[in-house]
């Protein structure tokens, strides 16, 4: 009773910073001047016309107008972005960041003195938690919510994450079965407090209960960037790896179940770009980089992962298995492109 009670009183200080974002475009309109039968023989172009195409969740972090959402909801450089607060006011929107590659925005509003939701702290999230997610469903249902707990951590999907279909690869979510629908993307996952501790982010079509959100500290660490370099630098070494688990130690007959193995993947390129932090440390496909910063590579702890809680310009010591025999390796990670 006293968790539902805390609920209820989160989600209704939370909802007034949660707000709608409308993506417009101006769209050739056509039509056939002497009407059906013939319209698909005389279609003409009659003219331009600016059009809603879609829509998005966003959450206000700060009170001068900063609002956090997701990439692909203001993917379009030729869209044109509103923001709708919970009174209804319209504001224009200016992206002052994308992050390419996880899924994150930062937008600007001109307003003042904006309620706002508080950031969490991601990497202490347990299975199990309560979570609340917002949002407005279908560009429709302002207010939305829905209740359920963390069901999983560091997960990796490939998702559509443009309207045009592009296939991107979002690692280390937080995955929920709080109910995310369309038109959540961008909104805040909260904990019981009403701190966000993620981003909604994309659903699971044809399963139920099962949502995911990126890691609020994720945002937070481009939102440093943003303020320090007036842009988001990404950490890059420059490998591409599958990771390890016992199942494809025995199916392959690798000589470890943990690790990040170096292999180049279909339509992908190489397994280790030449010239970049890994090459120049001497990483070579098919080593298997056990270790991390001293921390073990695993399903819960991806590369990606420990790569995301470092910086461009930091170095990075590797443990390395090649041949049956341990390396240490330090590679210094460069800015991705």
């Amino acid at each position: 009773m006293a968790e539902q009670s805390q609920i209820t009183k989160t989600i209704k200080e939370v909802l007034p910073a949660v707000v709608t974002i409308t993506i417009s475009k101006y769209l050739t309109i056509v039509e056939s001047p002497f009407g059906f039968p013939f319209d698909e023989f005389f279609l003409v172009p009659k003219q331009k016309k600016k059009m809603k195409v879609g829509s998005g969740s966003g959450f206000i972090i700060g009170p001068n107008g900063i609002v956090l959402t997701n990439r692909h909801v203001v993917a379009d450089p030729n869209a044109e972005y509103l923001v709708i607060l919970d009174n209804e006011k319209k504001f224009k929107a200016e992206v002052l960041a994308r992050d390419l590659i996880n899924d994150i925005a930062i937008l600007k509003i001109n307003a003042k003195n904006l309620p706002t939701i508080e950031l969490g702290d991601s990497s202490k999230l347990e299975l199990g938690q309560t979570v609340i997610a917002a949002g407005t469903i279908l560009g429709i249902f302002k207010n939305t919510v829905s209740v359920g707990v963390i069901s999983g951590l560091s997960r990796d999907i490939t998702a559509s994450t443009t309207m045009g279909g592009e296939q991107t690869k979002l690692r280390g979510l937080i995955q929920t079965d709080a109910a995310i629908n369309p038109g959540n993307s961008g909104g805040p996952l909260l904990d019981i407090e009403g701190k966000a501790i993620g981003i909604n982010a994309a659903m699971v079509f044809l399963a139920e209960n099962i949502g995911f959100a990126l890691p609020i500290n994720t945002a937070k660490k481009d939102l440093e960037e943003l303020k320090k370099y007036k842009r988001i630098r990404q950490p890059f070494l420059g490998v591409r790896y599958v990771l390890i688990n016992k199942e494809l130690k025995e199916k392959y007959n690798l000589p470890s179940d943990y690790g990040a193995l170096v292999v180049s993947e279909p339509l992908e390129g190489e397994a280790v770009v030449p010239k970049g932090p890994a090459d120049i440390a001497g990483i070579k496909e098919a080593d298997i980089i056990l270790e991390a910063e001293d921390k073990k590579i695993s399903q819960e702890n991806s590369l990606f992962d420990i790569l995301q809680r470092l910086k461009v310009g930091d170095k990075i010591k590797l443990k390395i298995l090649r041949d049956k025999k341990e390396l240490t390796l330090t590679a210094k990670l460069g800015e991705k492109k």
